[in-house]
């Protein structure tokens, strides 16, 4: 069975940082890119940042410079640290898990809430 489990969501103020973690199980997390999207209230789902399997990664404007992706394999979880939150970024973010030969093989987490508010 696979799951992959967000953690490390909450509020913070502007300006302020978040790490957040997301452990992979029943996947052989080594041959997954690994994503973090987030979706707003109202808002489409938004690709927020990618690491591939060979540990390549690319983020979105809104979030360059600001966030970093990361991976540690042999820990099966995929890190976000966020900076210089602005109320902007608060949404659910959710972990997903992209199998590279396959695009129907994709795994989604359940979501953790991050709230950027003074």
């Amino acid at each position: 069975q696979v799951q992959l489990v967000e953690s490390g969501g909450g509020l913070v103020q502007p300006g302020g940082s978040l790490r957040l973690s997301c452990a992979a199980s029943g996947i052989l997390f080594r041959v997954y890119n690994m994503n973090w999207y987030r979706q707003a209230p109202g808002k489409q789902r938004e690709l927020v940042a990618v690491i591939t399997d060979g540990g390549t990664t690319n983020y979105s404007n809104s979030v360059k410079g600001r966030f970093t992706i990361s991976r540690d394999n042999a820990k099966n979880t995929v890190y976000l640290e966020m900076n210089s939150l602005k109320p902007e970024d608060t949404a659910v973010y959710y972990c997903n898990a992209d199998y590279p030969l396959s695009s129907e093989v994709s795994y989604w987490g359940q979501g953790t809430q991050v709230t950027v508010s003074s």
